[in-house]
């Protein structure tokens, strides 16, 4: 089918179908097809009437005018193929699948998705659902985590892979007929570096497959929108690759401030009203919409009592990340990139990954004026930042020699990823970027690993030792970056006395000699090494210019 039909058969009324299509017609991805052209003085067939993605967004145009796809196929009308009805044969196979950047492979259909997105960017996507095959079902739940801790349901990965086919084409039609149910999530907490303790939300399996299924076709989509200096939980993505994007910031360009923005418990506190308002900027499928707002009101259940909170999202969730990225993509992204267009004096640079976010500035005014403008946005959208964790610092190239012809001391310090971030000097005396583990971080995993080398007392030495070097290789495998050798070289040491001190009490008579450990400590636990390149060299490698 040339362009010229694909571009024809899009104009058909939202509540008309042809009668007669061709089977090729019926795979073909609708969301690809062109926008159809307004009537004169009228609004055109399938146009949209929501807000525009940049609705919220202050000194943005905003256009009444948002176009609206079709699903691939149907001989019904559209208001007949809502969650209520069967699911059409065709559309339960996906054609072939392509590689996306991320190394993940999507569908034919998922990939039209993905270039419609990107072609129009004010395009609401009203035939979404179609997507979510047995096909994709199933990648969904083989992408999960085996060993995860089971949901209320109290299903584990294991037992719910017996069987599978024939539970996945059950689950398949119960959320296509609308019968699906979200269950609540089973509260748990870990502790924080603070000693507080961190609230999750832990999914039942069928919850999971489902919402892991929703998040590979939204991707297609956001994956488009979202902005470059957005980094937390997105295919291709990684801390490292944020971390890296912070140092070259603060190398190569005039920031002389840093804000260092903390979203008091973002999670808690998302407003479910604003989330689904931000959705529904490029998703207009009810069905879609229908699901996460089932996951929003599903609850948690903590010792067997069941809450709904009125804001927020369970943390930990499957969903979750996206529905952030989201969220913070309409309050935050968008607008402190207008921001910094049209208010800033001078250059800004921003870095989010999640919830945390860095800011860089090249003047004083400008830090200041932009805290105060955030507060007030967050405020809108019913967050705030911590007033205890943000703060404003004197960070950059000339930092230290502007406070020290002020007769002021060093730099300050501040805390991103992992890693606090020391202004210091090279062997040529010119400014970098020193970054050390952070050490509040490394004091608690060390107490993780001091709990469970007592539960692993009595088991046989090689056991343990196997357990240790995948710890320290594991915590190498982030944080060896160039200039971290001594906090490297720290954690190590710091395992391997923890180790000796649980060999030496589990038996009286035949205390084992330090020279016993330091070999046992050559044979298992990695030596300290720099595992990353510098992060301005390989973000420069990456962003070719």
């Amino acid at each position: 089918m040339d362009r010229s039909d694909n571009a024809s058969s899009c104009s058909v009324w939202r509540g008309r179908r042809p009668h007669s299509t061709s089977r090729n017609f019926m795979h073909e991805n609708r969301e690809t097809s062109e926008t159809p052209a307004a009537k004169p003085g009228g609004r055109s067939a399938g146009e949209g009437s929501g807000h525009t993605t940049r609705a919220h967004v202050p000194e943005e145009s905003h256009s009444g005018v948002v176009p609206m796809n079709h699903s691939n196929k149907d001989t019904r009308s559209s208001a007949e193929s809502g969650e209520g009805r069967p699911l059409i044969k065709e559309n339960v196979r996906q054609p072939n699948t392509y590689p996306t950047q991320s190394g993940d492979r999507v569908s034919q259909g998922l990939a039209g998705v993905r270039k419609a997105a990107r072609e129009n960017k004010e395009m609401r996507f009203t035939a979404l659902l179609h997507h979510l095959t047995v096909d994709l079902l199933r990648e969904s739940f083989y992408s999960l985590k085996r060993k995860a801790a089971p949901g209320v349901d109290g299903v584990t990965w294991p037992e719910y892979e017996s069987g599978l086919e024939n539970r996945l084409v059950d689950l398949h039609g119960r959320v296509h007929r609308g019968a699906y149910r979200a269950l609540p999530s089973r509260r748990v907490y870990i502790q924080k570096e603070d000693g507080r303790q961190r609230p999750l939300g832990v999914a039942a399996l069928e919850d999971k497959i489902v919402q892991q299924a929703v998040v590979t076709i939204l991707n297609q989509i956001y994956e488009e929108d979202f902005l470059g200096f957005s980094y937390g939980f997105r295919p291709g993505r990684s801390q490292h690759d944020a971390l890296d994007a912070l140092s070259y910031a603060l190398l190569k360009k005039k920031v002389n401030y840093i804000m260092d923005a903390d979203i008091r418990g973002f999670f808690d506190n998302l407003d479910k009203s604003w989330m689904i308002q931000f959705m529904e900027h490029r998703v207009a499928d009810p069905r879609i919409l229908r699901l996460i707002r089932k996951w929003l009101k599903a609850g948690v259940m903590e010792e067997g009592q069941w809450s709904e909170p009125q804001t927020g999202t369970a943390q930990g969730s499957v969903i979750s990340p996206l529905l952030a990225n989201v969220y913070l993509h309409y309050s935050f992204d968008l607008w402190v990139n207008v921001w910094r267009k049209k208010r800033a004096q001078g250059e800004v640079v921003v870095i989010r990954y999640a919830d945390d976010s860095i800011a860089g500035f090249q003047y004083e005014t400008d830090a200041d004026r932009f805290l105060e403008n955030l507060r007030e946005r967050l405020t809108k959208f019913g967050l705030e930042l911590h007033p205890d964790k943000t703060r404003r610092i004197e960070f950059g190239r000339f930092a230290e020699e502007n406070r020290k012809r002020r007769g002021e001391g060093k730099p300050e310090t501040f805390d991103f990823l992992g890693f606090t971030h020391i202004s210091g000097k090279n062997s040529l005396g010119r400014f970098m970027v020193r970054r050390t583990t952070i050490r509040k971080r490394m004091r608690s995993k060390l107490r993780q690993i001091q709990q469970q080398l007592h539960q692993r007392m009595h088991d046989p030495v090689p056991r343990t030792g196997r357990w240790l070097q995948s710890i320290v290789q594991g915590h190498f495998n982030y944080y060896a970056v160039p200039g971290n050798l001594k906090s490297l070289g720290m954690f190590r040491d710091r395992v391997l006395a923890l180790w000796w001190r649980t060999l030496r009490r589990r038996s009286q008579k035949h205390r084992i000699s330090w020279t016993r450990i330091l070999a046992l400590a050559q044979r298992w636990l990695p030596p300290p090494s720099t595992l990353h390149p510098f992060p301005d060299a390989r973000f420069a490698a990456i962003h070719l210019r």
